[in-house]
């Protein structure tokens, strides 16, 4: 079986002789029949992006001058709960903190910690309130300036499995899984992945996606540490971690759920085709990629199966507002289940929408347009038609990052 090297492979990025595909590209080829031989494809990016809820950021930032307490023993940014520590900073006015990005604020579960790390990264104040062991509460106003160092760590992302659900109950359910209580009577399906797109979707088992390798991660540039806290050869996933303060705030956020705010992110990976079992496993397609669909009571309730092409196949990934179409409503459902909040105030910012689909299907006036499919399962026996109604997952951001990173490497910014 022939073989490339890593060093072969730079080389040939040197030289500006690389063959580089995006996932989306290289998928798209297998679909028309033109897709290139092992021989002709160097690296493929592939990406994701979805709601991942082991996110943590490790932040030292300054809160007052030194001298003024002895050290924290609670932090509160923006009302959001932060674990002081571990290094205890004495006199110092220097505060080391965890933030987790499933935490929420305590005047409001919807904002979260990916709300928050969002807002830092695109320059708006928070407020910082520190409780000190001696009994001295501070409060000051800090920006990603006062940051001193911020380092982001994924403890499972990028999974290859994920499931969808529905409710096959008579009452609605709040979930992590869907941006609001999901409807019963199999009357919505909400689901994350992005199939053929995924990167370990395209390296089955790890091949090329090894401890060490580098990533981008949010835009930053990191490194994968092992596999995730989760991980199963059935169902890997990654831990992951890189530089907070390098990261792209479009590509990070928060996302409310049934049960409060989540966090997004946007991983892209670099699979360098050495082998031919890596090159064949790169040509899977989303409707080879299987994707359960359970009971949104649990995991462990399954009730059928489909594929990523009957989520993704066609559809749109972004909706179309018009806004002569709005009736002013006096409250906006649309404001209310917008899990990114990228409609408020009845304007539409295309930059913080997400592509869950929720505005289309919740809007009372059809404001919003955008197609995001139905789906045919067996359940019980018995034929249905569900509509899928939130996507947890935006494939628009996994192919942006996805060719950015294509880009790094073509010039050179981003070695293997």
């Amino acid at each position: 079986m022939e073989i490339k090297t890593i060093s072969q492979i730079n080389e040939k990025i040197d030289k500006g002789e690389a063959n580089i595909y995006t996932a989306e590209e290289f998928k798209k080829l297998i679909k028309k029949g033109d897709v290139p031989c092992f021989e002709e494809v160097d690296v493929v990016t592939c990406g994701t992006c979805g709601v991942m809820s082991g996110t943590a950021a490790i932040l030292n930032f300054i809160v007052s001058e030194p001298g003024k307490f002895i050290r924290a023993r609670e932090v509160y940014l923006n009302g959001i709960p932060a674990y002081a520590g571990p290094c205890p900073n004495e006199w110092l006015g220097s505060i080391d903190a965890i933030l987790h990005g499933t935490t929420h604020s305590i005047d409001d579960k919807n904002y979260g910690g990916g709300f928050l790390l969002k807002e830092l990264l695109e320059g708006k104040s928070v407020d910082a309130r520190v409780e000190s062991v001696d009994n001295v509460s501070v409060e000051n106003t800090i920006t990603i300036d006062d940051i001193v160092r911020g380092q982001l760590i994924g403890t499972r992302m990028a999974f290859k499995n994920y499931t969808a659900f529905t409710n096959p109950s008579n009452e609605a359910v709040s979930s992590i899984f869907s941006a609001t209580p999901l409807e019963g009577n199999l009357s919505g399906l909400t689901f994350s992945g992005c199939g053929d797109l995924n990167p370990l979707q395209n390296d089955i088992p790890h091949n090329a996606i090894k401890e060490g390798a580098k990533v981008l991660l949010n835009g930053s540039e990191g490194y994968i540490l092992g596999d995730g806290t989760r991980s199963s050869p059935e169902k890997p996933n990654l831990m992951l971690t890189a530089n907070y303060k390098e990261m792209d705030p479009y590509y990070i956020g928060g996302f409310k759920t049934g049960e409060g705010g989540e966090i997004y992110n946007t991983v892209a990976i670099p699979i360098p085709v050495l082998t031919e079992e890596i090159y064949n496993n790169l040509l899977i397609t989303d409707e080879e990629v299987s994707l359960p669909v359970a009971d949104i009571k649990g995991r462990h309730l399954p009730l059928s199966e489909t594929n990523y092409h009957e989520m993704w196949g066609g559809y749109d990934l972004r909706p179309r507002f018009n806004d002569s179409d709005c009736n002013k409503c006096q409250t906006c459902l649309v404001e209310d289940v917008c899990p990114t909040n990228a409609f408020k105030n009845r304007k539409f910012n295309i930059a913080q929408c997400f592509g869950c689909g929720m505005c289309a299907n919740f809007c009372r006036h059809n404001a919003f347009n955008m197609n995001t499919g139905d789906v045919d399962l067996e359940i019980d026996d018995i034929s249905v038609n569900i509509p899928i109604i939130c996507r947890q997952s935006d494939r628009l951001r996994a192919n942006k990052l996805s060719l950015k990173l294509k880009q790094l490497i073509e010039k050179k910014e981003f070695s293997l």
